[in-house]
């Protein structure tokens, strides 16, 4: 059971590591830029399908307008893995594969704030219009609302004459809001092709209210949204979106887990001055329950996961950050300061809460 301390407003104990707002098993696309997944890994039990759809209009007075949509099929298991399938038609890459493969496999060992000081992945991947194996080394590491993510690469040389090699890819991930987020980055091999420039995104996030999804929406000089087709640009400006869609499986497989018994509500939120050095509340499905809590200094609030789905607990100044509480479990909060602290699921941004310490 996750526990942890607030010991200032604004800030964690040292000993909690909780200044990292999100972790690598629950970020969105508002934890990443267009072009760059960075360690996104997804929770255990959950079944990705992302859809990319670019689009590209070729000068007058032709104005044809050349469509480029990517899948994305992923599913996220244990100790924070992800197997996962990009299929992209009208692929650039190679004049022989109009359409592109590339599996993958992706491991995040390191967790900002949980076991390391960045998040940090590795992945290792077949592209079969490349012909030959892909490799990246991520790492991400975030600062308040700002989450800067780097790479290198290791890209097969496709047929065709493409250069292949050693590729270098940075962006950043800006936090307006818990449901708002701008990000861009660049992407390049060491030696790039003839007509090749270097790769570039920019783009909004946005979470959708009442629901698990969010949306992307961007502008970028690269095809998809493979290792390959990522670290190359082109001469024409695309513009697309992405959607993401998770399909939590964990209620139907894995072991099964003792039902949370419901914590007694009050009709009114919890008033100070009650004496109380635990306070319950619940997550139910997508709600915070109470939504609003009152409480004197030094009180614990645990957490407990009443759904069926992952929650999270998190501070939106990143003062407090329970990461990923399963369906089942609890994290608890002490609150050692007075102060307001609004909180919010990281993995459903909708989901939104406030704390209040007299």
């Amino acid at each position: 059971m996750p526990c942890f301390r607030l010991a200032r407003p604004g800030l964690c104990a040292a000993a909690a590591g909780v200044l990292a707002a999100t972790s690598a098993a629950a970020q969105t696309v508002l934890d990443r830029s267009p072009n760059l997944a960075g360690s996104w890994t997804g929770p255990p039990g959950v079944l990705h399908f992302n859809f990319l759809h670019r689009f590209s209009a070729s000068g007058s007075p032709e104005r044809k307008v050349t469509s480029t949509p990517t899948f994305l099929i992923g599913a996220g298991l244990p100790a924070r893995v992800l197997l996962g399938v990009h299929y992209a038609t009208n692929s650039e890459l190679s004049p022989r594969y109009p359409n592109e493969w590339e599996v993958f496999g992706r491991v995040a060992p390191l967790v900002q704030g949980r076991n390391a000081p960045v998040d940090a992945a590795a992945q290792v991947g077949y592209n079969f219009a490349a012909g030959g194996p892909d490799t990246e080394v991520s790492a991400a590491r975030r600062q308040g609302r700002v989450r800067f993510l780097g790479a290198v690469r290791l890209l097969t040389a496709p047929e065709g004459g493409r250069e292949g090699g050693v590729a270098f890819a940075a962006g950043t991930v800006v936090r307006l809001s818990p449901g708002i987020a701008v990000s861009g980055d660049v992407a390049t091999l060491a030696e790039r092709s003839a007509g090749e420039k270097v790769a570039w995104s920019a783009g909004i996030s946005l979470a959708i209210p009442r629901t698990p999804h969010t949306v992307s929406l961007h502008a970028t000089n690269s095809n998809n949204a493979t290792l390959q087709s990522a670290s190359r640009g082109g001469g024409e400006v695309r513009y697309g979106f992405e959607f993401t869609i998770p399909l939590t499986l964990s209620r139907y497989f894995g072991p099964r887990r003792a039902p949370v018994r419901p914590a007694p509500r009050p009709e009114r939120p919890v008033a100070p001055g009650q004496g109380a050095t635990t306070v319950k509340a619940e997550i139910q499905d997508f709600a915070f329950r109470p939504r609003r809590i009152e409480v004197p200094v030094g009180t614990t609030i645990a957490f407990a996961n009443a759904g069926a789905v992952e929650h999270s607990v998190t501070a939106d100044g990143g003062a407090f950050d329970s990461e990923s509480i399963q369906p089942g479990g609890s994290a608890t909060i002490t609150f050692t300061q007075p102060g307001v602290f609004p909180f919010h699921c990281t993995p459903h941004p909708f989901m939104t809460g406030s704390v209040v310490v007299r």
